[in-house]
């Protein structure tokens, strides 16, 4: 779908993200009257049309409280980025060059618009999580580097003094591995013989990678580095994971060097969205509400929030109040 949905209602907005897979959703979180989101508006309508890949939802505060309360919305405009319904990402604010840069960011990231038939349900290509900064290959040639792996296309990681390499991969948040997907070329160079370890607090050597007990070792087959093929992991060891370092010690063919044509887990955030935790934050959002008082000091403006942004109340306001009747008693929203 090209252009910005409105959601009209919390029971609309889970979904919505459903509906968008695998694929990016950008949601903007807006209020009426609020100035920063009026300005940034023309600017995320021209980006909904300009990326497609990618699906662009707006949400009113006011009209979606449970939604807005449920994922921490403290202020306006304020957009989350999600895949596979797991929140993934955020920016907050109407600097409309830091949003695209943002977006642009994730959809290089993207693991491809269709979905994977043979990830099981319930689990979802990690590529997006991936820290790129924070990765590190020992061993790699210099004409066939690191991030070739980290792609479908005809580029592939490979050696280079030796069939050896070590690969530290890094997440931006805590991940559990369920498998992993590990691709080469059929002539003797992918890798078979992989050490696999996790969160180790400082980076290894090759002499170190040989001595040591991995998490998982695997002995991988020709079968298992085909394109389609899921090489399964021991889940109940892989469920806080913060960075996993591979240890390729050998290939199918015994050949010079390896290469390894793409990689990526597969698995989900540790901190993944679920519908009983949305309707258990609801409830308790609800009996808050019912303290009166308590609604009225919280829809008082902070004395400060950042520029480009409007402030969100703890709280929303009770029925019967309209937003910003109590701002003008000497109070103003400040932009």
């Amino acid at each position: 779908m090209v252009g910005v949905k409105p959601v009209g209602s919390d029971p609309d907005f889970q979904p919505e993200l459903s509906g968008a897979g695998s694929r990016l959703a950008v949601v903007k979180f807006t209020m009426r009257g609020c100035g920063p989101c009026l300005r940034i508006a023309p600017a995320f309508s021209t980006m909904s049309n300009k990326y497609p890949q990618a699906v662009f939802l707006e949400v009113d505060v006011h009209q979606c409280q449970g939604t807005a309360a449920t994922n921490n919305i403290s202020a306006t405009p304020t957009f989350l980025f999600f895949r596979n319904k797991v929140r993934i990402d955020q920016y907050q604010g109407a600097d409309a060059v830091g949003l695209e840069e943002k977006i642009k960011q994730h959809l290089e990231n993207d693991p491809g618009s269709n979905e994977d038939t043979d990830i099981p349900k319930g689990y979802m290509d990690l590529m997006p999580f991936i820290n790129k900064a924070g990765c590190e290959c020992l061993n790699e040639s210099d004409e066939h580097g690191f991030d070739n792996c980290l792609r479908k296309d005809m580029t592939f990681l490979e050696s280079d003094c030796d069939e050896q390499l070590l690969i530290t991969v890094a997440f931006n948040q805590p991940v559990k591995l369920y498998s992993m997907k590990f691709q080469g070329p059929d002539n003797g160079q992918g890798p078979k013989y992989v050490k696999i370890f996790i969160n180790l607090p400082r980076s290894m050597d090759f002499e170190e990678a040989e001595r040591s007990e991995p998490t998982q070792a695997l002995e991988l087959t020709e079968d298992d580095i085909k394109e389609d093929s899921i090489v399964p992991l021991r889940y109940v060891k892989f469920q806080n994971v913060n960075s996993v370092t591979i240890f390729v010690q050998s290939n199918q063919g015994e050949e010079e060097t390896t290469r390894i044509s793409y990689f990526t887990f597969i698995g989900t955030p540790v901190q993944a969205t679920n519908m009983n935790d949305f309707k258990r934050r609801r409830r308790e959002r609800d009996r808050e509400l019912e303290t009166p008082m308590r609604g009225v000091i919280d829809q008082l403006p902070l004395a400060h929030p950042p520029p480009g942004i409007c402030q969100q109340p703890r709280y929303m306001p009770l029925a019967g109040i309209e937003p910003g009747t109590l701002q003008s008693a000497g109070r103003p929203s400040i932009h």
